[in-house]
C-alpha cells in the first residue's frame, strides 16, 4: 500500500465531508471533520506539482495555514491543512475597502508569508484578495497550489497558472515567475484593498500610489528587490 492510499482510506474512515469549498478541473476543495474529536480541516484533492506542499511540512508561520500531511501519487495530490476560521478578503471588498492603516498592517503580514515561501526559493503565484483570510487582527495567506520553486534552469514556467489581473506578466509565457511574480501581485492587491479597482483603472493616492507602482513594474528588476524592501517601505 503506498502512502497516498494509506492516506486516502485513513481520510475516508476518520474524516467526513462537511463542506465542499470549492471545484475545478484541477480538484476540489473541501472543509471535512474528524469523527473523534470534531475539528474541522481543509483537505485539497488536486492534480499538478505539489513539492511546495511537500516542503511546507516543515514550517510554520502564523501567516501561513499549518500543513499536516501531503500524498502524492503519479501526478495526483491530497493536502490535509490547517482550517484557518475568518473572513476572505475577496467577500469582505464586495461590501467596502480597507482603510490605509489597516492596508500596512495586512500588507505586513503578507510580505512575511512571503518571505517564509521565499526563503525556500518558492514563489505563491496567485496572491489576490481570495487567497487572504483574516484571522482577528492576523491575516493568512492560503492556497499554494499555483505555487512553484525557482528553477535557474529553466526559461519560462512549464504550466501558465495565476488569476487574470493580480498574475505578473511573466507568468503569462514571458518568462519564469520568481519572488518579483509575488510583489507584482501584492502591488495589485494593496491598490485592491484601496480603491477596489485594477491601477490601470484607477491608482491609488499619494504614496501608496507610489508604492503600487514600483510593485507593479513590468520590468521585474524595477521592482522591489525582495519582500523585506516592500516591508521597510512601509
Amino acid at each position: 500500500m503506498t502512502y497516498y492510499t494509506w492516506l486516502e482510506h485513513a481520510l475516508q474512515t476518520e474524516f467526513e465531508m462537511h463542506e465542499l469549498l470549492k471545484k475545478s478541473e484541477r480538484g476540489t476543495v473541501s472543509l471535512i471533520r474528524h469523527r473523534t474529536s470534531n475539528e474541522r480541516f481543509i483537505l485539497r484533492s488536486f492534480t499538478g506539482n505539489a513539492e511546495v506542499y511537500h516542503k511546507l511540512l516543515s514550517y510554520e508561520s502564523c501567516s501561513l495555514p499549518k500543513i499536516f500531511e501531503v500524498a502524492s501519487d503519479e501526478g495526483k495530490n491530497i493536502v490535509l491543512e490547517e482550517y484557518i476560521q475568518g473572513d476572505n478578503m475577496g467577500v469582505m471588498l464586495k461590501d467596502a475597502l480597507f482603510t490605509s492603516k489597516e492596508t500596512r498592517n495586512i500588507v505586513k503580514q503578507l510580505c512575511c508569508a512571503l518571505w517564509v515561501l521565499h526563503s525556500m526559493e518558492a514563489v505563491h503565484r496567485d496572491v489576490k484578495p481570495e487567497n487572504v483570510v483574516l484571522r482577528g487582527s492576523n491575516a493568512v495567506l492560503i492556497d499554494f497550489d499555483a505555487a512553484r520553486f525557482h528553477k535557474d534552469t529553466r526559461q519560462n514556467d512549464t504550466e501558465i497558472l495565476g488569476t487574470t489581473g493580480f498574475a505578473a506578466p511573466e507568468q503569462y509565457g514571458l518568462s519564469q515567475s520568481d519572488t518579483y511574480s509575488d510583489i507584482y501581485s501584492l502591488g495589485i492587491l494593496i491598490n485592491t484593498m484601496l480603491t477596489g479597482q485594477h491601477p490601470s483603472t484607477r491608482l491609488a493616492d499619494g504614496r501608496w500610489g507610489r508604492i503600487v507602482t514600483k510593485c507593479t513594474q513590468v520590468n521585474p528588476a524595477k521592482r522591489y528587490k525582495n519582500v523585506l524592501r516592500l516591508l521597510d517601505e512601509l
